[in-house]
């Protein structure tokens, strides 16, 4: 029965670190495509919230049941698909902090838009290329830890 929980756990943890950043990204996409302030300070707001709750949590939970699932299945630690996901965690986690950091100044630069009554600033626009391209890396690296998951390679190395 423990295994069946962690391992529900562990799927859902999994779940919400790719859809909430699926979701996160598809919403502040179009809220920028608008170039509307009022949208993007809107929209930003309420993505940064959602990192805190839900990818957060998720981030949390992930190595948590992680470690419990391998400790419970008596997989050593060093098996190289776990190695490499747990690589690939770090990695992910080393695009998503700075991620959440330019979301919030995303934020910060659009509420102030508003409040003065100023277009977007450059800066703006500079923070959110970073934010696009750092999503590729974090995306590709989180569906590789799925593939992994799944899949299990003995071979890895």
């Amino acid at each position: 029965m423990l295994y069946f929980v962690l391992k529900y756990l562990h799927i859902i943890g999994a779940a919400v670190l790719l859809g909430t950043g699926a979701g996160i990204a598809f919403f502040m996409l179009l809220a920028h495509r608008t170039k509307n302030p009022v949208v993007i300070a809107g929209v930003a707001r309420i993505v940064v919230i959602a990192d805190f709750l839900f990818t957060a949590t998720a981030v949390v939970a992930q190595p948590l049941t992680g470690f419990l699932l391998v400790w419970h299945l008596g997989y050593p630690i060093w098996e190289g698909w776990i190695v490499l996901s747990i690589l690939l965690y770090l990695v992910t986690g080393a695009f998503w902090l700075p991620v959440v950091w330019m979301q919030m100044e995303m934020r910060r630069l659009a509420d102030a838009a508003v409040a003065n009554g100023t277009p977007l600033p450059a800066r703006y626009h500079k923070l959110f290329r970073l934010w696009f391209a750092f999503g590729f890396p974090a995306f590709a690296a989180v569906m590789a830890i799925f593939w992994l998951m799944i899949t299990r390679p003995v071979d890895i190395w």
